[in-house]
């Protein structure tokens, strides 16, 4: 099994910041890239920062500048954070973690999913 665990949502006023937690965990041989996605209501899910397991990182062009997503590996965890600063109303959503992560040296990668975490930004 692999279990994503997000943490660090919450409510916060405009140009306000809040840092996102995403830990992966459990029978893993590689993760090849974490990421973190968002889905506002009546809106399809799009990708706001990913980082590879090399460091080479990318984000959407709106919120380029204001977010960074960084990685921390330790034996047998990774756990990727988004530390989002300048926040805006649209940036309101449900923000949700992403791990590519191969079982096992032969098998193939697969996306797994948390269960996501509510950022509400206030105007």
């Amino acid at each position: 099994q692999v279990q994503v665990v997000e943490s660090g949502g919450g409510l916060v006023q405009a140009g306000g910041s809040l840092r996102l937690s995403c830990a992966a965990s459990g029978t893993i041989f590689s993760i090849n890239a974490m990421g973190w996605y968002r889905q506002a209501p009546g809106k399809q899910r799009e990708l706001v920062a990913i980082i590879t397991d090399v460091g080479s990182t990318n984000y959407a062009d709106s919120v380029k500048g204001r977010f960074t997503i960084s990685r921390d590996n330790t034996k047998n965890t990774v756990t990727v954070y988004l530390q989002m600063n300048s926040l805006k109303p649209e940036d309101t959503a449900i923000y949700y973690c992403n791990a590519l992560v191969a079982r096992y040296y032969y098998s193939d990668s697969l996306n797994y999913w948390g269960q996501g975490t509510q950022v509400t930004v206030s105007s």
